[in-house]
């Protein structure tokens, strides 16, 4: 690997390099943090305002407009209240990093505890990460499945 120095200093390569690496480990602090069930450390992850985007879905307990930190945060212990935890599955296919931007994609399946149905299905995550905290979480999901499931 060559490095590129303009004047004494690294290059605007390196600098991206850095940005890129560091969005990588925010967001793997993040997969650990809901992976582990911490939201405080989810709290601190997220900035005090976020870009949230998941398609409303009246019949979803757990999906619901959020923007603040704490909000984001307890969507983990929403999404947890209201399925089965045992029955908790997701996988991630691809994890892509550049600049401020994160995409994961993947596969996520579960059971709805009040109904005892299954969901299932993929997913796409995109997330920023500014200044070490995630500032844009837009989840597209199979939003059908999920809401069929918790339909009675």
């Amino acid at each position: 690997m060559s490095t590129e120095y303009t004047a004494g200093k690294p290059s605007s390569t390196d600098s991206a390099r850095s940005v890129t690496e560091a969005t990588r480990a925010v967001v793997q602090e993040f997969l650990a943090a809901r992976l582990a069930g911490d939201t405080g450390r989810l709290v601190a992850l997220f900035a005090d305002e976020v870009d949230w985007l998941l398609a409303e879905n009246p019949v979803v307990p757990w999906i619901r407009p959020r923007s603040t930190a704490a909000e984001c945060a307890a969507q983990f212990t929403e999404l947890m209240e209201h399925t089965v935890p045992e029955d908790a599955r997701a996988s991630v296919d691809a994890f892509l990093v550049d600049g401020t931007d994160a995409v994961l994609t993947g596969h996520v399946s579960g059971t709805v505890r009040a109904t005892g149905k299954s969901f299932e299905g993929p997913f796409a995550l995109r997330l920023t990460v500014e200044d070490g905290r995630i500032t844009r979480h837009h989840l597209y999901e199979n939003s059908l499945s999920i809401a069929e499931a918790c339909t009675p």
